[in-house]
């Protein structure tokens, strides 16, 4: 390991041990709730793909249960360590291209396949973008929880600072919001780097129709 990659894997370790020590109070009140623990026990079950470790929280979800802690004065700097924590994490591509394909870009936003009980280990996951996002106005389907995609590289230029917010924020938008709705895509290998890089393509591609 390169002395680059130590001082990465000690950031992390250190901001992770920051994160657990700071967010004791939620996870007591998770723990110590009796409700709550039978609702998680009794609403799951392990069936095909899908495992019962999808309900083990990590620390950034168990900060994000407690909204109310999330959301306070006292929480301001959990929620600080819990974005570093997740920047941290992210990788930048390894061959250096952000760019992909952006007609493929287009297949993995429509698509919502992969990663529930009723694919295989080997479905192709899709990213879901348009079940949050608007993003070509050909399509008439799209949902509003997060903003408009439309003219996304238009309006915003292409420049690598663009490029690099654009690459962080599809890997893991935790790491601009710790209680950021969107899935956090490489973190928990939703999509691989190649799928990012073509969704990349779809809003980054000054070909892409989505720039038209």
């Amino acid at each position: 390991m390169n002395m680059k990659n130590t001082k990465s894997l000690l950031v992390i370790i250190s901001l992770a041990v920051s994160a657990l020590l700071m967010q004791g109070n939620a996870i007591a009140q998770q723990k110590n709730d009796p409700k709550f623990n039978k609702m998680i026990k009794d609403g799951f079950r392990a069936e095909g793909i899908a495992g019962l470790d999808r309900i083990d929280q990590d620390e950034t979800q168990k900060f994000c249960s407690d909204p109310v802690f999330a959301n306070s004065k006292q929480g301001e700097a959990m929620r600080d360590k819990i974005q570093k924590l997740n920047m941290a994490r992210i990788k930048q591509p390894s061959d250096g291209k952000y760019i992909g394909d952006w007609k493929k870009g287009e297949a993995i936003a429509q698509s919502g396949r992969g990663a529930t009980w009723t694919d295989t280990a080997s479905t192709p996951v899709g990213g879901g973008c348009y079940n949050c996002h608007q993003i070509d106005q050909k399509e008439i389907s799209y949902g509003t929880i997060g903003p408009t995609l439309w003219n996304y590289g238009k309006l915003r230029g292409y420049s690598p600072e663009v490029v690099t917010y654009t690459w962080n924020r599809i890997n893991n938008s935790k790491a601009y919001n710790a209680c950021s709705n969107m899935p956090r895509f490489a973190h928990f290998k939703l999509l691989n780097e190649q799928q990012i890089q073509d969704v990349m393509a779809l809003l980054l591609d000054p070909a892409s129709p989505v720039n038209q």
